[in-house]
This record gives structure tokens, C-alpha cells and sequence, in this order.
């Protein structure tokens, strides 16, 4: 099987059940016309996220790394009407990308977009009391993902979900490269959740229009 097959397979799976609508395209569209990294979760792994959102009744979700808003935009149209959200996102030009996505999608009301460091406004949102969220997406700098989940495991419950993107990295996690601390840090967050007792936890392997990488889904017990 080549590339090009897993590719129209997923393309087949996204046009199937994740058609985009207006505000996803303008969101895809806006981040590209303002230069940012081209490196949001595909459609189909959008609409993932949303049934897991769904499956848990989420009606607080908490995301790390925001980019241009297209994740935050399934994410918050899987929450109640009374749902919340917070996002955090390290740089001020990719907020203001995703602060306008999330008002075309009409969702920004629904949301805290929090600018800066996560490594400062995670313990932060902790100490305040925020919480419990009832899924957490975490796809940020993966060399701080061990330092995220310190604070994340503060402000969750039995039963939520703590979902980390780019945990497989086209199988540089087998055996990372000194050059390569992405793929260092991956496999020592993967180490990390399969080993902690408070989690029930899987990597799903996903290969197609962004390649080779994987998802860990863990739950709390």
C-alpha cells in the first residue's frame, strides 16, 4: 500500500462524514492567507475529536495549542449550549487567526482564548480552581507535553478524556535521534501515561493526509 492510497482513502472518509462547511473552510483558508503552519488536524481527525467530545458529554473542555482555531471550531460545536471551552495558544498572531475563525463559526462566545506560555497559564488555571474539564486535547510543543500533563491531571475527574496528537511522529519514536527532541519527548509522554495507575490509556496509530502519527486517548479512572 503507498502514501497516495492512505491519502484518497482519508479523502474518502473526510468528503463521507466530515464535509467541511463555510466557517472550517474560511478557518483553513484564513490561517493559510496569514502564513501560519500548515499543520491543523485533518477533517476527519476534527470530526474524531468531536464524537469523543460527544461520547463523554463533555461541557468543559480545555484545548493546548490553538493555532488558527480549526480544532477549537469541532471542539466547541460538540459542547451544550451551556458548554464551555479554553484554548491556549503561545503566539499572539496565531490567536488573532483563531480568535476571528471562532467568530465566523459564531462560537467565540464559547470560549477563553488565553495568550501565552501553557508552561505558565496551565499551573495558573489550576491553582484558580478551573476545572474539572471533561476532555482535554493537547497538541502543542511535544517537548513540554510531561511538563503539560503535571497540570492537566490537576484539573480533571474520573472519567474525562486526555487526548495528545503527534505521539508517533512516522515512527521516530521507536528510536529517537539526538537531533530529534520531539520524538524524545513523544516517547517519554507515552512511557508516561502507559505507566501512570490513575489512566486507562491507547495510542492510536493514523496515517493518511498528515502522514504517519498517532493519537494517545486516556482515560481517567
Amino acid at each position: 500500500m503507498t502514501q497516495d492510497l492512505f491519502v484518497s482513502i482519508d479523502r474518502y472518509i473526510d468528503d463521507l462524514f466530515a464535509p467541511e462547511d463555510a466557517a472550517l473552510q474560511a478557518a483553513v483558508a484564513e490561517a493559510r492567507a496569514e502564513g501560519l503552519p500548515q499543520i491543523q488536524v485533518s477533517a476527519g481527525q476534527g470530526k474524531l475529536l468531536y464524537l469523543l467530545a460527544k461520547l463523554v458529554g463533555a461541557r468543559r473542555i480545555l484545548e493546548v495549542g490553538t493555532l488558527g482555531g480549526y480544532s477549537a471550531i469541532w471542539l466547541a460545536r460538540a459542547l451544550p449550549v451551556d458548554g464551555f471551552m479554553v484554548t491556549l495558544e503561545l503566539e499572539p498572531a496565531h490567536a488573532k487567526v483563531a480568535a476571528k475563525s471562532l467568530a465566523h463559526a459564531g462560537l467565540l462566545e464559547r470560549v477563553e482564548l488565553i495568550v501565552g506560555s501553557a508552561l505558565e497559564s496551565l499551573p495558573r488555571l489550576a491553582d484558580r480552581g478551573e476545572g474539572p474539564f471533561d476532555l482535554v486535547f493537547l497538541d502543542a510543543d511535544k517537548v513540554n507535553y510531561s511538563n503539560y500533563f503535571t497540570s492537566i491531571m490537576r484539573m480533571v475527574r474520573p472519567g474525562s478524556l486526555i487526548l495528545a496528537d503527534n505521539v508517533i511522529r512516522a515512527g521516530t519514536v521507536l528510536d529517537p535521534r539526538d537531533d530529534d527532541p520531539s520524538a524524545g519527548a513523544a516517547r517519554d509522554f507515552n512511557a508516561m501515561i502507559a505507566a501512570d495507575a490513575r489512566l486507562e490509556a491507547i495510542v492510536v496509530q493514523q496515517v493518511g493526509i498528515k502522514g504517519h502519527d498517532g493519537l494517545a486517548i486516556a482515560r481517567v479512572k
